[in-house]
């Protein structure tokens, strides 16, 4: 099968995150076992979802890691030209949910299993692909904990996310999380009877926006746009209606970090702040969305140097957006990020990736294979 048949599969599955995903697992699974390859498909906590992990060649020996997410954000904005779970061709470009962020990825990684398993490979290429990556890397934390017995430990992992064909170096920490604020509610004309939870909440924005304008100061990274740290409300709910004292009120706050900084530790401010109107009455619940580790990867690293001769470019250094890879190197293992396509089309109506850069990324995995036969 062409990189772009297998491209056609996978969007077929609607595997959006925090949804079951037997279904793009099996036929994944099914299809690599068609090559020879060792398949493991490893369980989640939830029951109804799983990793998938598979190696070509020998597992007794040290190798790479081709490291991807099955899962897509929902497809329910307006504005899609054509259903987004079918891949629409036109041209060079491939519409369809998923098709940069990541399923192009897995694509042309599966595309180059027929080539990797007719080769004497004397260092095994390894793939493994997570769900729940969008929302906050949840499974595969549970995949890097199995590593140890699935395999001798990698000389490296490529994260596929999309790069525009690019190496980077590093990315941000990121911590999320869900706050919420109850309170006592009533008529508006007797606020000395209730507790309003969104004024309440005007500590917790305060708690935030100073902690930003804090981070904005520095430290620096220069690799980095912005070059700090950084702390956002996205979201704020509350109230039923003008006259009635609100007695809830829910906000989402997120800190991206710098390397060196620990993005859950960024927020702390924050949860003090609401930890603190527990003392007027207020219930308060902390619920974390997500949390995963900047990476950062030196430019004289051995992975670094793979990656510049497999693909002729020098390495970007740095993005803001998070990804796997920062977990892998927490894990004690050298990550990279490299893929096709473009973040900027990703998360929005008509998703696409072009066909080149599907071959272009099969070719480098291919380059890989070749440089595992010696």
């Amino acid at each position: 099968m062409q990189a772009s048949d297998i491209l056609a599969k996978l969007v077929g599955f609607d595997s959006v995150v925090g949804t079951p995903n037997a279904e793009i697992v099996e036929w994944i699974g099914v299809y690599l076992k068609s090559f020879g390859a060792t398949v493991d498909i490893l369980a989640g906590p939830e029951g109804d979802r799983s990793n998938l992990f598979a190696t070509i060649g020998p597992r007794d020996i040290r190798g790479y890691v081709l490291s991807g997410h099955m899962d897509v954000v929902p497809a329910n904005e307006a504005g899609w030209a054509s259903n987004p779970f079918v891949l629409r061709p036109d041209g060079e470009r491939l519409y369809g949910r998923g098709t940069s962020d990541m399923k192009g990825f897995l694509a042309a990684s599966l595309a180059a299993v027929p080539m990797l398993a007719a080769s004497p490979l004397m260092r095994p290429i390894h793939l493994a692909f997570s769900y729940d990556e969008e929302a906050g890397c949840r499974g595969v934390p549970h995949l890097i904990a199995r590593l140890p017995e699935l395999c001798e430990t990698p000389l490296g992992v490529i994260v596929g996310e999309p790069s525009n064909m690019q190496a980077i170096l590093a990315h941000k920490g990121k911590s999320a999380a869900r706050i919420i604020l109850k309170g006592r509610s009533g008529h508006s004309s007797r606020p000395d009877l209730g507790l309003n939870a969104i004024h309440a909440a005007a500590d917790v924005l305060q708690a935030a926006v100073s902690a930003a304008h804090s981070l904005a100061q520095g430290p620096f990274e220069a690799e980095f746009e912005p070059p700090y740290s950084s702390i956002s409300v996205g979201t704020i709910h509350g109230g039923q209606a003008l006259n009635i004292i609100s007695d809830l009120c829910t906000l989402e706050v997120e800190a991206r970090a710098i390397s060196g900084a620990d993005p859950a530790a960024l927020l702390l401010p924050v949860h003090e702040a609401a930890a603190a109107l527990e003392r007027r009455g207020f219930q308060i619940q902390w619920e974390e969305l997500s949390s995963y580790p900047a990476l950062s990867l030196p430019r004289t690293a051995p992975l670094a140097g793979l990656l510049t001769e497999l693909t002729g470019t020098e390495p970007l250094a740095a993005v803001s957006y998070g990804t796997e890879a920062g977990l892998y190197q927490r894990a004690g293992l050298e990550a990279i990020i490299f893929g096709p396509g473009d973040i900027a089309r990703a998360h929005k109506p008509n998703e696409f990736i072009l066909t080149h850069e599907l071959t272009a990324c099969q070719a480098m995995v291919e380059a890989l294979g070749r440089r595992c036969m010696v």
